[in-house]
């Protein structure tokens, strides 16, 4: 290797250069103000790229990660699952709607498996940044995390085939054991149905509840269960998949699940990360601006659980 030796006076010179080219006006590096990613295939057909703009508002520690840290329950199809039995690979529409957001902002939306009950918790202790789960927005649940609301969907019953419970109204599950999965906004709805049975003069449900949703599947597969009380979106994934569509079936409507306000789903944000939830919001907002929102749901046929507008914590209750 062949060296020569630089007058000092030049050396300095080009350090300062260096230190001039290597901050923005704003003092940071180059390496934090750039996307840390590029163009991202999201799914076939739908290629996502990062927009500076975007990339800017996120966190200083974000940035420095080039990671959002996301909590997900799975399984709970169609929103997160893993690709085939014994992958950890993990699909479904809110990790494909996870994956285009960060491609938007430029940095990687890192999702986790955590127990649905757990993960506010969980995020509070700051081992999460965000969460997409399928979680309803609730007013109650935004004392822990900020909402940027991204889908709505309503409540539904997922049923033996063919419906042998004979579920048509939400008072033909008074006396009856029935699933839902423990800390989820259904879990509160059906505890609320309570009310109708009741006024009826019938016996209460017998609630059963499970950590996962898939658990209590299994117990509507053996009878343990009449009814698996979940979102209509889910019910019907699972009852069209399962067992190439031979194992359940859905009842859905207002006279079956009885009344619920339509508080959206939403991705929650940690409230100490200054900036991410305007920065996801942004993203997300650029997505349905531009149509790579829809084809997301599209690939899953659920384009009827879109919502127009990427709102920030829209509960109604």
């Amino acid at each position: 290797m062949r060296s020569h030796v630089v007058p000092t006076a030049v050396l300095t010179a080009v350090a300062a250069l260096l230190v001039t080219a290597c901050t923005t006006q704003t003092g940071e590096s180059a390496a934090t103000a750039a996307p840390a990613t590029g163009p991202v295939e999201v799914i076939p057909g739908l290629t996502v790229k990062p927009d500076p703009k975007l990339h800017a508002m996120l966190p200083e520690g974000i940035r420095a990660t080039k990671t959002v840290r996301v909590a997900t329950d799975i399984p709970y199809p169609p929103f997160e699952m893993y690709e085939n039995e014994g992958s950890k690979q993990i699909t479904g529409i809110d990790f494909h709607l996870g994956q285009a957001i960060g491609a938007r902002l430029g940095v990687t939306f890192d999702f986790k498996a955590q127990k649905f009950d757990g993960i506010l918790p969980a995020v509070q202790a700051g081992k999460f940044d965000a969460v997409m789960s399928a979680m309803t927005d609730k007013k109650a649940r935004q004392k822990s995390v900020d909402f940027v609301d991204y889908l709505n969907a309503g409540p539904g019953w997922l049923v033996g085939k063919g419906n042998p419970a004979k579920i048509t109204v939400v008072t033909d599950a008074c006396g009856k054991p029935v699933g839902v999965q423990t800390g989820t906004n259904h879990q509160k709805l059906l505890e609320q149905r309570q009310q109708l049975c009741k006024a009826n003069g019938l016996p209460p449900i017998e609630i059963l509840t499970f950590s996962k949703d898939s658990e209590a599947q299994l117990a509507l597969r053996s009878g343990k269960v009449v009814a698996d009380y979940l979102d209509e979106v889910t019910a019907a994934y699972v009852a069209a998949t399962a067992d190439e569509g031979n194992a359940f079936s859905t009842v859905t409507g207002r006279a079956a699940v009885g009344e619920y306000s339509a508080s959206p789903m939403g991705i929650g944000i940690a409230k100490d990360h200054a900036g991410l939830k305007e920065a996801v919001q942004a993203s997300l907002q650029s997505l349905m601006d531009d149509g790579s929102y829809l084809k997301i749901l599209n690939k899953y046929n659920v384009p009827n659980i879109a919502i127009p507008e990427a709102t920030v914590n829209g509960a109604l209750d």
